[in-house]
């Protein structure tokens, strides 16, 4: 079991190795028909729940990726944890949402 953290140190833990940097990126483009209905909930209000599953499915991926790159280093957690996301391609049609931490031994 990996414990994942964003604090520098686990409580009730002491950190006996450090791996080293992990990270994980993924990246998604968005759909026509979740475009087109995300604008349709902009102009009459409330949350795009199409986007919001993109977004935490991007999230996930890229999480299970670091997470794969510290097991391989011999890790049992990971410390530090930041979750970046930004827009890219043309007209933002793109979502990346890259993590990155300390692979560490508990």
């Amino acid at each position: 079991m990996m414990i994942l953290s964003t604090t520098p140190q686990i409580e009730g833990h002491t950190i006996r190795e450090y791996k080293g940097v992990v990270t994980g990126e993924t990246i998604i483009g968005a759909n026509v028909f979740r475009d087109f209905m995300a604008g349709i909930r902009d102009i009459v209000g409330g949350r795009s729940g199409s986007y919001e599953e993109v977004l935490r499915e991007a999230k996930d991926t890229s999480i299970q990726e670091m997470m794969q790159r510290a097991q391989r280093l011999g890790a049992n957690a990971i410390v530090g944890i930041d979750i970046d996301y930004e827009t890219i391609g043309a007209n933002g049609s793109m979502l990346m949402v890259a993590t990155s931490g300390t692979a560490v031994v508990i």
